[in-house]
């Protein structure tokens, strides 16, 4: 009796033979397909972004906390307690370093995702710090990712170490904020960090990774100072109150992203020309600041990247080393420093102070895509009869034309500049566009017409009163 047999034909198509004889086999119909599957879908909940657009310190917490009193999550992408976001409430000052500035909306939940690097002790110290503030309940509205990178004392040890070693081998330091920031980035890329996640299970497991990881920098540094069993004693306390804010982060974004209606916020952490990869290396911090960041930094696809806001201060601050084009070493500097208040949250360091460089943000434009700028402390350029504002960059009389990769072609530099009219008059009272003078108005049109990006927003002081919504 012949057996059925499936054969290929000549033609590759499969056959059954039936008693001998070939009968092509048709393909199984499905009944169930759900042919809506291929059509493509519009992300439900698209992710806001609030990025620097020069070199930090351009006010960013002022408009995230504006936008994050109706956002229902609140996330930070990157960075670490290197980051100082100032927020103004009710005459009372609040300084945020880990947590997001969003913290401060009782409704909104806060997240720290999978591309910071945390500082334990930095971040109960800086909660502890907001709580006598008046920061209540922030435990209940606060999410960590469980693949979070953690940041321990030995990394801010090596952090210093490194930046003496700079000094001493090239006569100048990064200007780091010596938080272990660099160092905890590259453990992760040396695959020997250690993440929130670890410290959460297993803490004997946990224990001898650590003592690993600390065995690794003393052999590397041999005159580090580190506590290793004083350091364990202290991270299995934090272990057990972390643990409630523990939450599989790439998880948590998707069912914001794809659940009921939300309005996410991502709050960047310092700013474009610091970015690791597109930034004034190696002037520049150890993640991306720009937005790819957001993808990478929190589990986020691209296609859920909605508005991207570039804040834009009125002129240039830089802190620490690295070439400044339009630094302005005299009286202008001077007075920007002072009327500004020009230092840094997390170190207290004095900033750089020059004119607008409209060149430099141009060229986070590119990279980041913005949708519209938010320009501020416009009310610090009040008392000056003329502003310059630098609109193309020359190396040896030929024009360069782009920003420049190579730090030594930057620090050769020559700015061509713009000088528009002052207005000599305060636009501190301004609550509309309307109300501020014909020539900083026209200082606003100037920017957007150079940037081809419209400005949303305008800063004329601290509080959250003080910013102008154009559109």
């Amino acid at each position: 009796m012949a057996s059925d047999a499936t054969v290929a034909d000549v033609n590759g198509r499969e056959t059954v033979s039936l008693n001998g004889e070939p009968v092509e086999k048709r393909p199984r119909e499905s009944t169930s397909h759900d042919a809506s599957l291929r059509v493509p879908k519009e992300p439900q909940n698209k992710v806001t972004v609030v990025l620097g657009a020069q070199w930090g310190d351009e006010g960013k917490g002022k408009v995230v906390d504006l936008l994050a009193m109706d956002a229902d999550i609140v996330c930070r992408c990157q960075g670490g307690n290197n980051a100082g976001h100032t927020v103004v409430v009710d005459s009372v000052e609040y300084d945020f370093h880990l947590l997001p500035s969003g913290v401060l909306n009782k409704k909104a939940v806060s997240f720290i995702g999978n591309g910071v690097v945390i500082h334990l002790p930095g971040l109960f110290e800086e909660a502890e710090k907001n709580l006598q503030k008046g920061l209540q309940g922030w435990e209940e509205r606060l999410k960590i990712s469980d693949r979070a990178h953690i940041v321990f004392n030995f990394h801010q040890a090596v952090d210093g170490i490194q930046e003496q070693q700079r000094q001493q081998q090239e006569g100048k330091n990064l200007g780091t904020t010596k938080k272990g920031i660099g160092p905890a980035y590259s453990s992760k890329a040396a695959r020997n960090g250690l993440r929130v996640c670890d410290l959460v299970a297993d803490f004997k497991v946990f224990e001898d990774k650590f003592r690993m990881l600390a065995e690794h920098f003393l052999m590397m540094y041999p005159n580090l100072n580190i506590d290793i069993d004083a350091e364990l004693e202290q991270l299995k306390g934090y272990a057990e109150r972390l643990r409630p804010l523990v939450t599989d982060g790439v998880y948590f974004m998707h069912q914001a992203l794809t659940g009921p209606s939300k309005k996410i916020l991502v709050e960047g952490a310092n700013a474009a020309l610091l970015d690791i990869d597109f930034g004034t290396y190696p002037f520049v911090t150890s993640s991306n600041c720009t937005v790819g960041g957001v993808c990478t930094g929190l589990g986020v696809p691209p296609s859920y990247v909605g508005r991207v806001y570039g804040v834009v201060k009125a002129y240039t601050t830089r802190v620490g080393v690295g070439a400044f084009p339009t630094e302005q070493n005299n009286e202008t500097g001077d007075l920007l420093q002072s009327r500004g208040r020009e230092f840094g949250v997390t170190t207290g360091r004095r900033r750089r102070c020059g004119w607008l460089d409209l060149i430099l943000v141009r060229y986070a434009h590119m990279v980041n895509g913005f949708s519209a700028i938010a320009l501020t402390k416009l009310d610090i350029l009040d008392t000056l009869p003329e502003i310059k504002v630098g609109v193309a960059y020359k190396v040896e009389g030929k024009p360069l034309p782009s920003f420049p990769a190579n730090m030594d072609v930057l620090t050769r530099v020559s700015v061509e500049y713009e000088t528009l009219p002052g207005w000599c008059c305060s636009t501190e009272a301004a609550r509309s566009y309307e109300e501020l003078p014909p020539q900083a108005q026209n200082y606003i049109h100037f920017i957007e017409d150079f940037l081809q990006v419209p400005v949303k927003w305008v800063g004329v002081g601290k509080s959250r009163e003080c910013i102008i919504k154009l559109f």
